[in-house]
């Protein structure tokens, strides 16, 4: 395990748990670049095809001692949680004894909302130790600026819409269900569940056509807001290059995020990318 340790002369070794998305690889090439030390946890059914070329860790979900071990022995202080990890099965008669001393967490967390499950994932890696710190706090520029961020503009329509998306994510955050919405001349046709924003703009796109009432008239926006009350240190809402490509295969007119609270991952790749499709991406004030 000797490979595993630290020689940082900075804040001490950052452990990036890493799931899908670009946003974990961006994490950890920062990291290469400033010469902070940093290991990539990859969990077992998590597949990255970009951490060959990064120092990782493999790790189980029913053997946290195995984890901690490791985490201490490479010197890590901080820990990220970055990208997504679909909820694990977890099978009692591979736990080791620390994860049978945390069971009742383990489960709870298994049955909560996303934030409440982040956060009891959180006070885990805090009771060894460890500062849980944001991506955003770590790489500078990720926080969408307030306004209109491409040359394509937002309708009366479309803000209209896009104050009806905003009232409906602010429910759903309330019961820690979602962080998305997409709404078209004032109707909801879609709402974000645990499946996530591409397969709610996924299910938009086979079924909405029929639901908005003028043919003609606003053809709908994505919304993305981070929950009240949230944990900011894990799990902002984010969009990317991907995300404008899905809203304009189900037709809508732009993106709407929340100013100063989602992450826009490849700012000006997505910004172009929105550009040459004509959609508007706006960062909205709260």
């Amino acid at each position: 395990m000797n490979s595993l340790r630290s020689n940082a002369k900075d804040r001490g070794g950052l452990a990036i748990v890493a799931g899908s998305g670009v946003l974990p690889r961006l994490l950890a090439e920062h990291c290469r670049r400033i010469r902070r030390s940093y290991l990539v946890v990859v969990f077992e059914g998590v597949t990255l095809d970009w951490a060959e070329d990064h120092p990782t860790l493999p790790a189980v979900f029913e053997k946290p001692g195995r984890l901690f071990a490791s985490l201490r022995q490479f010197g890590a202080t901080e820990v990220t949680f970055a990208g997504g990890i679909t909820r694990p099965r977890l099978s009692p008669i591979r736990f080791d004894m620390k994860a049978i001393r945390m069971a009742p967490q383990l489960f709870r967390a298994l049955r909560s909302g996303d934030d409440a499950a982040l956060r009891i994932v959180a006070g885990i890696f805090e009771a060894e130790g460890l500062k849980i710190v944001g991506a955003h706090t770590l790489l500078s520029g990720l926080i969408a600026r307030p306004g209109v961020l491409g040359r394509t503009r937002p309708s009366e329509a479309d803000k209209a819409d896009a104050a009806r998306a905003h009232d409906l994510v602010q429910a759903l955050g309330k019961l820690d269900v979602g962080q998305g919405a997409v709404v078209a001349q004032g109707i909801c046709l879609g709402l974000e569940t645990i499946q996530g924003t591409d397969s709610m703009l996924d299910v938009v796109a086979q079924t909405a056509a029929p639901f908005r009432p003028d043919p003609d008239g606003a053809r709908g926006v994505l919304l993305k807001a981070p929950k009240p009350g949230q944990d900011w240190r894990s799990d902002l809402p984010a969009i990317g290059p991907s995300t404008v490509d899905r809203a304009h295969a189900a037709g809508l007119a732009g993106i709407v995020v929340q100013a100063g609270g989602v992450l826009i991952l490849g700012e000006e790749e997505t910004i172009a990318r929105a550009d040459a499709l004509g959609l508007f991406l706006w960062a909205r004030e709260p």
